[in-house]
C-alpha cells in the first residue's frame, strides 16, 4: 500500500512512518520542518521513506506531490498546536490548521485517494465538560482556538465525504506521550518532566497537581491510526486514549517509579488560567467500531519514554 503522512517527521507521525514501514508499505511524508525534525526519520529514510518538505499552506506544492505519489491513503498529522500562540493569533493558527487541511482534503481528491485519517485533538476540542470520561457525543466547546480550528477541519472533512464521497475518519488524541516528544516549547508535561528529570531538575506543577488528563503513549496512538486506516465503515471522530484519568501528582510519581529514583519532587507554582481540571476520553466506540484499545499503563509507556530522551540528551 502506498501512504503519505503529512506532519510525519514530528514526534507522533515518525512513530506512524516507521509502523507503516515495519507492515511493508510505501511511505512518503510531507513536513515543512518547522517543528518536525529530519532526525527522527533517519532509520525510515535508510529504509525508503522518502521525505518531502512541503508546507501543507501551499496548495498547488501539495496537490503537484499528492498526483505524483498516489497515495491510496493519506495521514494527516501536521497541525500547529501551541494553545498560547492559537490565542494570540488566531488567524495564523487557522491558516495551518483549517485551510492546511482543506489543502490536504482537496488534494486527496483530486487524486482519488482512498481514505484520509484526520488527526484532532480530545481534550482541546471538548472544553470544560461534566461528563468524565467524555464520549463523542458531548458537544464540543473548545476554549483555545486550537481547539476550535481543530474541530473546524474536522467539519470540513465531513463536508469533502457528503459532496465528493471523500473517505476520512478523525482520531481524537489524549495527551499523547513517548519518545521523541521535545522537551522544550509547548510540550506535553511528561517530556518536560522527563527533561527535568535527567536534567537533575525538579518539576515544576501549576496549581496543586490534581488535574488529570487522559496520557495515551505513542505506540498506542499509531496503533489507532492503523485501525481507522484499515475500517473503511468507520466514519466521523472517534477518540483516541487510554479513557484513564491521572494527575499531574501521579504522572511523577509514575516518572520515578519507571526511572528508578527516589528523590524527584515537584516544587508548585500558581495555577494558569483558563487550564482544563479535568481530562479523560471515553473511548467505548472505538473499542467496538475500531477495534482499538489502549494497551500501554502510564509506567510502562514511561519507562521507553524516559529511556529516549535520556539516550537523546
Amino acid at each position: 500500500m502506498r501512504a503519505l503522512v503529512t506532519g510525519g517527521a514530528g514526534f507522533i507521525g515518525s512513530h506512524l512512518v516507521d509502523a507503516l514501514l515495519d507492515r511493508g508499505d510505501e511511505v512518503a511524508v510531507v513536513d515543512d520542518l518547522s517543528t518536525g525534525k529530519r532526525e527522527n526519520l533517519a532509520g525510515a529514510l535508510a529504509r525508503g521513506a522518502e521525505l518531502h518538505e512541503v508546507d501543507i499552506r501551499d496548495a498547488p506544492a501539495l496537490r503537484d506531490l499528492v498526483a505524483a505519489r498516489r497515495p491510496d491513503i493519506v495521514f494527516h498529522l501536521a497541525a500547529q498546536m501551541d494553545v498560547r500562540k492559537s490565542i494570540e493569533d488566531p488567524a495564523w493558527d487557522a491558516g495551518i490548521n483549517v485551510v492546511g487541511t482543506i489543502n490536504v482534503l482537496e488534494a486527496s481528491r483530486l487524486s482519488d485517494v482512498r481514505r484520509v485519517v484526520n488527526t484532532s485533538t480530545g481534550g482541546a476540542i471538548y472544553g470544560d465538560v461534566d461528563v468524565m470520561p467524555t464520549p463523542e457525543s458531548v458537544p464540543p466547546r473548545p476554549m483555545s482556538a486550537y481547539g476550535q480550528s481543530k474541530f473546524c477541519a474536522e467539519a470540513y472533512c465531513g463536508w469533502y465525504e457528503r459532496l465528493y464521497g471523500l473517505s476520512s475518519v478523525t482520531l481524537r488524541y489524549g495527551n499523547v506521550y513517548g519518545p521523541r516528544q521535545d522537551p522544550h516549547g509547548e510540550a506535553g508535561v511528561i517530556a518536560i518532566f522527563c527533561g527535568k528529570l535527567l536534567a537533575g531538575e525538579r518539576p515544576r506543577i501549576f496549581g496543586d497537581g490534581r488535574q488529570t488528563r487522559d496520557y495515551t503513549y505513542v505506540g498506542d496512538i499509531v496503533a489507532a491510526n492503523l485501525a481507522a486506516a484499515s475500517h473503511p465503515e468507520a466514519h466521523g471522530a472517534y477518540n483516541a486514549g487510554t479513557g484513564v484519568e491521572a494527575s499531574v501528582l501521579e504522572v511523577v510519581a509514575a516518572l520515578r517509579e519507571a526511572a528508578g529514583v527516589d528523590e524527584f519532587e515537584p516544587e508548585f507554582a500558581p495555577a494558569r488560567a483558563g487550564e482544563l481540571q479535568r481530562s479523560s476520553l471515553d473511548v467505548t466506540r472505538a473499542r467496538a467500531e475500531l477495534g482499538f484499545s489502549a494497551e500501554t499503563d502510564l509506567v510502562s509507556g514511561l519507562r521507553p519514554t524516559h529511556e529516549g530522551a535520556r539516550a537523546a540528551g
